[in-house]
C-alpha cells in the first residue's frame, strides 16, 4: 500500500462508509487514517467499525491508523416556549441560568461557567454565529444583551463565545467513558476537543499516557494564542476550521492556519487540517474549484494530513471523494513550484544533536540522489524530525512496533513499515537496504541514506548518520 504523495489523508467513517467493503474501498482510494467521530454513534457502532479496520489491514498488509475525536463540552441554550424566537439588530434580549420554555427575556442557558466569566463587552455567538449578541449587563442568574445580528434562536441551538475563556474541562463525563473505551480497543491517536489553554492538554495527558497519540483540537482562539504550550503537552494538532471559523472573522482563518501548520512543523508534530475541505461533494460527484484549491493550498503549507468529514461520513460520494483528495494532493505536490513553497516556510533548525542529523540525512540524500531516507524508529521521533525537513524524497520508518507504524500514518512523507530489532551496527545497514529494495523504493546500484539512534531500541535518540550502496553494501 505505497502511497506516491507525501501529505496524508484522513477520513470520518459514518452511516455512509461504516461497511467493510466500503472501508476497503476507501483504503485503496487513498485512506491513510480513519477517523471516529464519538460525537455520534454507539460503543458497539465504533467496535464494529475498529474490528473491520484491523481486519483490512491485516488482510491488505499494510498499517492502519485509527483516530478517536471525542465530542467535548456541548454549549447550548435551552428550550424555548414555542420551539423558536425571532430576534432583530437593537434588540434587548436576556439569558437566564434556571428556567425552561424561556422568550426573548428569559432565554435558558443552563451553563454556570458562562455566567462566572462573561464579562460586559463579550459576544455571544449562536447557531454558528448565525445570531450575534453583545453582552451589555450582569445579574446574578442573569445576562443581558444587545442583538447584533438577527436571525432565529431555536431550542438547544449551540453558543459560542469566542472572547471568554471558559473554568470548564474539556473532557464530559461521556468523554471520559468513549476515551477509556477507545483506548481499551486500541485506537492510534485521541483528538480531544475544546481546548482553551495548555493545562487543558493535562488530563487528557495523564489519562491517556504513552497508549495513543494526544492530538489537541485548536477551535478556540485562546488555543491559538497559547499554541507552544499546548504543542509541548499534545503530539500533534489538529485546525478544527469549523469551530474556529466561527469564533474567529472568516478572513483571519487562512492566516492562522498558516501560522498553526508552521508551527508543529517547528515542534516536528504532525497537523492535520479539517472542515469543509470538499464539502460540495456530500451531495455532487465534483468539488468547486475553490474546494480544490482550499485542498491545495493547506498541501502548499506544509500540513501533514487533509481531513474529510461529512463527506466520507454521510456523503453520497464518500469513495468518489477521498479518490479526488488523493489526486489533488499529488498534482500539487507535482506542481514544480511544490518544493520551493514549501520550502520557503522551513522553520528554522532546532540547534539539538537529533534535528540537526536529521536535518543533515535529508540535505545529503537530496545531495546524492539517494531515492530515500531509510529511519529505524522506535517511537516515530526520528522519521517526525526528517519529515520536519519536508525533504524531496520518501522516508522509509523501519520500526519494531506496530503502534508505531500505525501512528506514522499521519505524518508527512512517512512509509511506516514493520521490522524486528535490529542488534548491531551492521544488521541495521543490511536490513535497511534489504527492505528499501523489498518495499520497492531503490534499486541496484542506488545510494541510500540511513539514519537511527544508537544504542538501538532508545526512544528518542537520533546520532546516527550513514550512506550505503544497494549494490554491493559498500560504505560511500
Amino acid at each position: 500500500m505505497r502511497r506516491f504523495r507525501r501529505a496524508k489523508i484522513v477520513a470520518t467513517v459514518g452511516p455512509a462508509s461504516a461497511a467493510p467493503e466500503m472501508l476497503r474501498a476507501l483504503l485503496l482510494a487513498g485512506v491513510d487514517t480513519f477517523r471516529l467521530n464519538f460525537s455520534h454513534g454507539t460503543h458497539e457502532d465504533h467496535a464494529r467499525v475498529h474490528a473491520a479496520i484491523r481486519a483490512l489491514e491485516q488482510e491488505m498488509g499494510c498499517s492502519v491508523g485509527i483516530l478517536q475525536d471525542l465530542q467535548g463540552p456541548k454549549i447550548r441554550v435551552g428550550t424555548i416556549a414555542g420551539g423558536a424566537i425571532v430576534v432583530e439588530a437593537g434588540d434587548r434580549i436576556r439569558f437566564v441560568r434556571t428556567g425552561a420554555d424561556g422568550d426573548a427575556m428569559s432565554i435558558p442557558l443552563p451553563h454556570p461557567e458562562i455566567f462566572a466569566a462573561v464579562l460586559p463587552g463579550h459576544e455571544l455567538l449562536i447557531d454558528d454565529g448565525r445570531v450575534r449578541v453583545k453582552v451589555t449587563g450582569l445579574g446574578d442568574d442573569t445576562i443581558d444583551a444587545e442583538v447584533l445580528l438577527g436571525g432565529t434562536i431555536s431550542n438547544r441551538k449551540g453558543v459560542n463565545l469566542p472572547g471568554t475563556v471558559l473554568d470548564v474541562s474539556p473532557l464530559t463525563e461521556k468523554d471520559r467513558r468513549d476515551l477509556a473505551f477507545g483506548l481499551e480497543l486500541g485506537v492510534d491517536w485521541v483528538a480531544l476537543s475544546f481546548v482553551q489553554k495548555a493545562s487543558d492538554v493535562i488530563e487528557a495527558r495523564r489519562l491517556v499516557g504513552d497508549r495513543a497519540g494526544l492530538i489537541a483540537k485548536i477551535e478556540k482562539p485562546s488555543a491559538i494564542e497559547a499554541i507552544d504550550d499546548i504543542l509541548r503537552l499534545s503530539d500533534g494538532v489538529m485546525v478544527a476550521r469549523g469551530d474556529l471559523g466561527v469564533e474567529i472573522p472568516h478572513e483571519h482563518v487562512p492566516g492562522r492556519q498558516k501560522e498553526l501548520v508552521r508551527a508543529c512543523r517547528q515542534a516536528a508534530k504532525p497537523v492535520i487540517v479539517a472542515t469543509q475541505m470538499l464539502d460540495s461533494m456530500v451531495g455532487a460527484p465534483t468539488p468547486t474549484r475553490a474546494e480544490a484549491s482550499d485542498v491545495a493550498t493547506a498541501i502548499y503549507d506544509g500540513a501533514d494530513a487533509v481531513m474529510l468529514s461529512a463527506e466520507s461520513a454521510t456523503g453520497k460520494y464518500p469513495v468518489e471523494t477521498v479518490a479526488m483528495m488523493d489526486r489533488i494532493i499529488r498534482a500539487t505536490e507535482a506542481h514544480k513550484l511544490y518544493h520551493s513553497i514549501v520550502q520557503a516556510s522551513q522553520p528554522g533548525t532546532e540547534e539539538t544533536a537529533p534535528h540537526a542529523v536529521a536535518a543533515a540525512a535529508a540535505d545529503l540524500a537530496e545531495s546524492v540522489g539517494a531515492p530515500v531516507i531509510v529511519a529505524f524508529t522506535s517511537s516515530g521521533t526520528t522519521a517526525s524530525r526528517i519529515a520536519r525537513k519536508r525533504p524531496a524524497l520518501p522516508i522509509l520508518a523501519i520500526t519494531p512496533h506496530r503502534e508505531t507504524a500505525r501512528r506514522l500514518c499521519l505524518l508527512w512523507g512517512v512509509h511506516g513499515t514493520l521490522a524486528g530489532d535490529v542488534g548491531s551496527y551492521e544488521e541495521m545497514v543490511e536490513r535497511g537496504m534489504a527492505v528499501a529494495a523489498g518495499e520497492g523504493f531503490a534499486q541496484p546500484f542506488d545510494f541510500v541514506v540511513i539514519v537511527a539512534g544508537v544504542p538501538f531500541g532508545r526512544a528518542g535518540t537520533t546520532n546516527n548518520l550513514r550512506v550505503v550502496q544497494i549494490s554491493d553494501r559498500r560504505e560511500s
